[in-house]
């Protein structure tokens, strides 16, 4: 640890369905200004390796499990392109190839974040992590898979364990957000919030309520995961905002 920056984080951010410039703005004035944190972003997913997490204190993941290389489909970025009234895309024309999404994370960078974590250092994952679900190890440190979410939709997070640090002085808050299931891997224990659909809605089989954040002592280091974050209303929600910085002091050991 010695040679980690202690206020400083590596956040690897941003995928096809979550911008990184949403994402970079949300924490860098809920993480940055709130608390004084450092964070270096970046939306490299090779960057996410052992030599990387060696120089930092904190890190932070933002971004799901996808990449896409053949693309998203010729008309993703034209949502309603008709090419026989609105002319042609391309001349000479792209390759069309099948959008077809992989897993990008590899058995090293899952076991490059275990032993980082394990030997002391701090992560944060935010939201939309628990769909990198391509490697144990990764998972095992994060604490869950995903079941998927619904649409866009109002729900109330509701604080169920109001004695840890995290959720000190942290109020039920209502945001209108993913709301993400998954399924929770560690001991019911650690959960510190759920997710609530007051209206009734569900989500499949699963009901109208999840795990929405949690927190844990892992090995040496500490782990914490947050489900709301699809805009930055959500990430600037005053109570929500208060939760991530208190969850900042908690992983760095500064409460």
């Amino acid at each position: 640890m010695s040679n980690r920056q202690q206020t400083s984080a590596f956040a690897l951010i941003g995928d096809r369905y979550h911008n990184s410039d949403y994402i970079r703005t949300g924490l860098g004035k809920t993480l940055g200004e709130g608390t004084g944190l450092s964070v270096n972003f970046s939306d490299d997913i090779y960057q996410l390796n052992a030599e990387t997490l060696a120089q930092y204190a904190l890190l932070i993941v933002f971004r799901d499990g996808m990449i896409w290389p053949d693309g998203y489909g010729q008309g993703a970025a034209y949502p309603g392109y008709d090419p026989t009234t609105q002319g042609t895309l391309s001349d000479p024309p792209a390759p069309e190839l099948e959008p077809r999404a992989v897993q990008w994370i590899t058995p090293a960078q899952g076991q490059a974040v275990r032993t980082f974590v394990e030997e002391g250092g701090a992560a944060l994952f935010y939201h939309n992590s628990t769909y990198i679900t391509a490697c144990e190890d990764f998972s095992h440190v994060q604490g869950s898979t995903t079941e998927g979410h619904p649409p866009v939709r109002p729900y109330k997070v509701e604080i169920t364990n109001r004695d840890h640090p995290i959720t000190r002085d942290v109020g039920d808050f209502v945001v209108t957000d993913e709301q993400h299931y998954m399924r929770y891997n560690k001991d019911p224990a650690d959960v510190l919030a759920i997710s609530v659909n007051e209206d009734g809605h569900t989500f499949g089989q699963l009901g109208t309520r999840c795990e929405a954040a949690w927190a844990y002592e892992y090995g040496k280091g500490r782990v914490c995961y947050l489900a709301p974050g699809h805009t930055i209303p959500a990430l600037w929600n005053p109570e929500y905002a208060k939760m991530q910085q208190n969850a900042i002091r908690w992983l760095l050991r500064q409460t």
